[in-house]
């Protein structure tokens, strides 16, 4: 597996996967702060259209990310990570309404555990969900990064 660090308005991004695709996105802090793996190597050529990309995200020039991607999961989780791509730029919605959407409305928890074991967040936006009563809930990135991606999006609709 091959990473880079990306500098970005909410801190270091880790980047990793391989020439094909990117499997992974890590935030610098949060409940889920990833870094580099040993055994892993820092590659940072093979990462440049991602970097581009997330880097315009930040600028406010980007809405939707087009890069491969290779999130891993199991069928239910991929098929809630496919729904999350789904949701519109500076949109947020519920765990209710991904689970809605994917004909299971009984599966709200599921999809909560789904949302959370997200690989790729910030490319698949999964910072879009919130709770049905519209309050912020958990984020792998902590709650203050989820809160300042909802705003830099919010702002940039307004534009």
């Amino acid at each position: 597996m091959y990473y880079t660090y990306l500098d970005t308005p909410i801190g270091e991004l880790l980047l990793a996967g391989d020439q094909r695709a990117l499997y992974e996105l890590g935030f610098p802090g949060g409940p889920k702060r990833r870094r580099a793996e040993l055994g892993w190597e820092r590659r940072d050529t093979i990462f440049a259209e991602a970097k581009s990309q997330i880097s315009q995200y930040f600028e406010g020039t980007r809405r939707e990310f087009s890069l491969s991607l290779a999130p891993s999961g199991t069928p239910f989780q991929l098929s809630v990570l496919e729904e999350l791509r789904k949701i519109p730029y500076g949109v947020t919605v519920s765990y209710r309404d991904i689970a809605m959407r994917l004909g299971k409305p009984q599966a709200m928890r599921a999809v909560g555990t789904a949302n959370g074991r997200n690989p790729l967040p910030l490319i698949i936006p999964c910072h879009r969900v919130i709770g049905s009563n519209g309050k912020l809930t958990g984020f792998g990135g902590g709650l203050p990064t989820k809160e300042a991606l909802l705003k830099l999006e919010q702002r940039v609709s307004k534009g």
